[in-house]
C-alpha cells in the first residue's frame, strides 16, 4: 500500500517561512536603529563579522556574513569610503586583501551594539533566556544537520 502523499503547508507555516517571519520580528526594532547609524543590515553584518574575525580576507568574511562575493565587495568599496574599514594586501598572498576595522568603524559598531544588546536584553525578557539560548542551540544543530543536504 502507497503512503498518502505529504501537501505542501501554507508558506507562513512553512519551515522558511517560520523562521522568515522570526528574522523579520528580531530585525524590525534594530533597523531604525541601524538606519541612525547610516548603515544598511549588511553592512551592520560585514562589520560585525571583521569585528569579531579581523583581520579577515573577502572570501571568509563573505561566507561569515552570509552574503555573495560581489555583494561584500560593494558594501567594501562603501564602507572603505566610508573610512569604517582599512583594505591592506596580504603578505603571505600578495592575491588576498585583509579587512580591518578603523577606529571609525570600531566607534559605529560600539555605539549602535550597545544601543542592540538592550533590544536583545528585551527579547531574552520576553522569551526567557533559556528558551531563546535553546532556540539558537536547536538552530545550529538544524544547520548542522540539513546544511549539508545543500551539498548533494
Amino acid at each position: 500500500m502507497q503512503e498518502p502523499r505529504r501537501k505542501l503547508q501554507p508558506y507562513r507555516q512553512s519551515l522558511a517561512g517560520t523562521l522568515l517571519a522570526a528574522r523579520e520580528a528580531v530585525m524590525a526594532p534594530l533597523r531604525p536603529m541601524l538606519r541612525d547609524a547610516g548603515v544598511t543590515e549588511q553592512q551592520w553584518r560585514v562589520l560585525r563579522v571583521i569585528r569579531d574575525s579581523q583581520p579577515i580576507d573577502a572570501t571568509a568574511l563573505a561566507d561569515a556574513a552570509l552574503l555573495f562575493g560581489p555583494s561584500v565587495t560593494r558594501i567594501l568599496k562603501e564602507l572603505l569610503d566610508r573610512r569604517l574599514i582599512v583594505r591592506e594586501t596580504d603578505p603571505r598572498d600578495r592575491r588576498r586583501s585583509i579587512v580591518t576595522l578603523t577606529p571609525a568603524g570600531r566607534a559605529l559598531i560600539e555605539h549602535t551594539a550597545s544601543q542592540t544588546v538592550q533590544v536583545l536584553d528585551r527579547y531574552a525578557e520576553r522569551f526567557g533566556p533559556e528558551r531563546l539560548e535553546t532556540l539558537k542551540n536547536e538552530l545550529r544543530a538544524l544547520i548542522d544537520a540539513i546544511g549539508p543536504l545543500g551539498e548533494d
